[in-house]
């Protein structure tokens, strides 16, 4: 069972600590790739030098309720609002030095406890609440897709302030990141989480409330939907995603939302470059093939448009996606909500 604790703040209490990184995590490239062209044409070993909020948005660019979108204006706000989650963790980390038992003795938790209060209470970051749905029933004709500001990071950073499962999670793991914190995205059956995962400890991170709840790989094997074993080996499920896999759920989500658009064959193209970058993941596939019958293509690869995915899907016979014989009917479960 999660716990939900409230940090209840007290300015008279300042402290200073240090916690690794800074601003804009030590190690992040010095190439500022400007389009998903640009980016999608880096060499795959750069992509763990790359910001993943920079990764997200870029993933957003040209979706609906994305046309005003400003990702420099949007990483800068990323940078001012991790100074500030570093400022209260500072003066209120004597909660954990008197009383660790409230943060079941982990320094982790109790600094990202404090980053979900700064971030619900200083900043008004919330889910929207016309995309909450009950646990374990999915509407397919729900248009959780429809609106690109519920699935990525600028309707958190933007002022509308309101995000789902599919971006806070990012959010936070962006600006953990900014402070050095050792933070992983994970998925589950139609859910992204968080994840703190070092040499001294490992837990994972609900964070799409008003506070922080901690769990273990148990709680995400049950909800919101049960998975076997076989879904997790396949699909990839309940393992810390590497900056590739991240950005294969960000070109996932984008292809989603291109499919809610209408925009099949575009979405075609993300669900390709999603596959080609996790390939055993057997929901790229499948979303592939959907998208594929859609627009009538009777092949798999090419794409109808190869240059835009750049040196990710750089000719390769070997690694070319395959549509399977028959296209398997998408389970809608499948999709990284």
């Amino acid at each position: 069972m999660g716990v939900l604790v409230t940090v209840i703040w007290n300015k008279s209490h300042p402290t200073t600590l240090t916690f690794g990184g800074g601003e804009r995590a030590q190690g992040y490239t010095t190439k500022s790739p400007q389009t998903l062209s640009e980016l999608l044409g880096l060499p795959t070993s750069e992509l763990g030098r790359c910001d993943t909020a920079m990764l997200n948005l870029l993933c957003a660019q040209g979706l609906p309720g994305a046309e005003q979108i400003n990702i420099s204006d949007y990483l800068a706000t990323l940078d001012q609002w991790a100074r500030h989650v570093r400022s209260e963790t500072e003066r209120n980390f004597h909660k954990f030095r008197d009383n660790p038992a409230d943060f079941y003795y982990s320094e982790g938790y109790s600094r990202m406890l404090i980053m979900a209060v700064v971030m619900y209470e200083d900043f008004g970051i919330r889910y929207n609440p016309d995309r909450i749905a009950i646990s374990g029933n999915l509407d397919p004709n729900d248009r959780f897709f429809a609106d690109s500001r519920d699935i990525f990071l600028h309707g958190l950073v933007g002022n509308r302030r309101m995000g789902t499962c599919s971006s806070m999670p990012v959010l936070y793991a962006a600006i953990g990141r900014r402070l050095g914190y050792p933070l992983k995205l994970a998925t589950t059956k139609a859910h992204l989480f968080l994840r703190w995962e070092d040499d001294k400890e490992r837990f994972d991170l609900e964070a799409t409330g008003k506070g922080m709840n901690r769990y273990d790989d148990e709680h995400f094997k049950q909800w919101p939907f049960l998975v076997s074993d076989e879904e997790i080996r396949t699909e990839g499920y309940l393992k810390s995603l590497t900056a590739t896999e991240e950005l294969a759920v960000f070109l996932s989500l984008r292809g989603d939302c291109l499919k809610e658009a209408g925009r099949m064959t575009e979405a075609a193209d993300c669900f390709a470059a999603a596959l080609h970058l996790s390939p055993g993941w057997n929901a790229y596939r499948a979303l592939l093939a959907d998208a594929q019958s859609t627009v009538g293509a009777s092949t798999a690869l090419p794409l109808q448009h190869p240059q835009a995915l750049g040196g990710i899907l750089e000719p390769n016979h070997n690694n070319r996606a395959r549509q399977p014989d028959a296209a398997p009917d998408p389970n809608p479960l499948l999709i990284i909500r």
